[in-house]
């Protein structure tokens, strides 16, 4: 990858109790992993779990030196406490991101599954297995710095793609990370 159009992206899976993070570089259709880890927070106060999500965020921010960065949105089912703590994580390390100065782009579980699997109900598994195979890991990263990776993996490709740019939409409405790479390299889907 040449130096000059390089992009490092951290991309962000949050969570109260654990907090995944990855960091890849990317160059168009070529991806590099750099990094991944999970932020523990274990049983300590909400507002401890919160800090720390700030403090560590920020120490890998400062040792990778991101230029962009990508966070999965919250995702309501059933539970709205749940959500809301998931919210007060996610606040944590968007904080963490806006105080380094990086621009935050959110996308949503589904959407990150689709790009990366092709299917917005993906298995976690599934999501491993892809992140794996896209930047060429010798084992699976575990799920929540699996899923961090593949929300950076997302953005790489979703930031400038055709259909963000132009609206247009791929028959089903979905685009894969195969379509679009397709589509960055001048290709048909």
């Amino acid at each position: 990858m040449s130096k000059t159009s390089v992009l490092r992206i951290i991309g962000i899976d949050p969570g109260s109790r654990i907090t995944g993070y990855g960091v890849i570089e990317s160059d168009g259709p070529r991806n590099v992993w750099l990094a991944h880890g999970r932020i523990r927070c274990g049983d300590q106060g909400m507002p401890e779990r919160l800090l720390q999500i700030f403090k560590e965020l920020a120490e890998v921010i400062r040792e990778y030196a991101p230029r962009e960065a990508a966070i999965e949105s919250v995702f309501v089912n059933r539970n709205v406490n749940s959500a809301i703590v998931l919210g007060q994580a996610r606040g944590a390390a968007i904080c963490a991101l806006a105080h380094a100065g990086l621009s935050v782009a959110e996308y949503a579980p589904a959407q990150v599954k689709s790009a990366i699997v092709g299917q917005g109900r993906a298995e976690k598994s599934q999501v491993q297995h892809m992140v794996k195979a896209l930047l060429k890991l010798n084992e699976a990263p575990p799920a929540d710095a699996a899923d961090a990776l593949a929300v950076a993996l997302s953005h790489a490709h979703l930031r400038n793609a055709p259909a963000v740019r132009t609206g247009a939409k791929p028959s089903g409405g979905r685009w894969t990370l195969a379509q679009v790479a397709a589509l960055s390299r001048g290709g048909k889907s």
